[in-house]
């Protein structure tokens, strides 16, 4: 009967710390869907005030002094100033109007993507020019780091835009060029012979 009561202890103190280690992990799991939701606030709130409304000045609120960038074509693994994101955002301002709808959020640990669609009324020629009147599907994904973006990558879907065809006919256009300048270049040829031929 003693040996019974002496174990009694033992599984008392098992069972307490076994509820003391569940609820630590329980409290660990809460923090951390707490610091995804503010990252995704953050995350909310950075497409608000610089790409839905003009309120550009706030890029410090949400960047990094410096964040690495990876976006499609050249600009990938670039390490970059906050201000960049105020002066890509001012200028699509000073070229168009801005608005968009976040589609959804996915948190997880330091990393939030967000799916969002941009949409862009051009004002200026040079809008028309480089955009055009599109909406386009984007997903970003920012790592935060204490509260700021740190890091960010963007996969734009340009191929539902018009940009594709705009690309094509940029293409174009440069190809002609470069192919007129060595004919300009033999016309004048010829007509140089022509001449030294006639005076001869």
């Amino acid at each position: 009967m003693q040996a019974r009561s002496s174990t009694r202890p033992i599984r008392t103190s098992l069972l307490t710390l076994s509820c003391a280690l569940m609820s630590a992990s329980a409290f660990a799991s809460t923090a951390e869907t707490d610091v995804e939701k503010k990252n995704k606030a953050l995350a909310l709130a950075f497409y608000e005030d610089l790409w839905f409304s003009r309120n550009t000045d706030k890029y410090d609120l949400y960047m990094a002094d410096s964040y690495v960038a990876h976006d499609i074509g050249d600009r990938k693994n670039v390490t970059e100033p906050a201000i960049e994101q105020k002066s890509i955002a001012d200028f699509f301002w000073a070229n168009g109007n801005m608005s968009g709808e976040i589609d959804y959020q996915i948190a997880e640990g330091d990393l939030v993507a967000t799916r969002w669609t941009w949409q862009y009324e051009p004002t200026t020629f040079l809008g028309r020019v480089l955009h055009g009147r599109d909406d386009l599907p984007i997903i970003n994904v920012f790592r935060f780091e204490n509260g700021k973006i740190v890091e960010l990558w963007n996969h734009r879907h340009d191929i539902d835009t018009g940009m594709p065809l705009r690309s094509t006919i940029k293409g174009f256009l440069y190809g002609t060029l470069v192919a007129l300048l060595p004919l300009a270049w033999a016309i004048s040829l010829r007509r140089r012979l022509s001449k030294a031929v006639a005076g001869a």
